[in-house]
């Protein structure tokens, strides 16, 4: 029983604490604590995500959509945007299965790369300042 109400505590715990889009430490860890070069793999994914995100939406083939969407999953599994990671990891898996790839789900990561994105413009500035 008391085993029982740490597991719910710690859950309630862990569900009100806000989530970056990005994982910092994750991040650090991949640019050996190199802040300097935090911030221009940063603006990189950035840049990156963005291209491709846009190639995303225009695509119609198989190939055109797979390659989009692989490329965004790895490049934000590289700096540890774990939501869009797995969001395009979702839709990969299911395009390959055969099932169609629906508005609403290319809608949720619209708005999970959104979140990167401004969350990365917004630790560039304060960086700059």
């Amino acid at each position: 029983m008391a085993q029982r109400a740490i597991v719910e505590d710690a859950r309630s715990q862990s569900q009100q604490k806000p989530v970056r889009p990005v994982d910092l430490v994750h991040l650090t860890k991949q640019c050996l604590g190199d802040e300097h070069l935090e911030l221009e793999v940063l603006r990189l994914f950035d840049t990156t995500l963005s291209t491709y995100f846009g190639r995303l939406k225009l695509a119609t083939a198989f190939d055109d959509l797979a390659i989009n969407l692989h490329s965004i999953k790895g490049a934000a599994a590289g700096v540890g945007a774990w939501g869009v990671s797995d969001l395009a990891a979702g839709l990969e898996k299911d395009l390959r299965a055969g099932r169609p790839l629906t508005p609403e789900r290319i809608a949720d990561l619209s708005i999970a790369v959104e979140e990167v994105r401004d969350f990365i413009a917004r630790m560039l500035v304060t960086q700059e300042a």
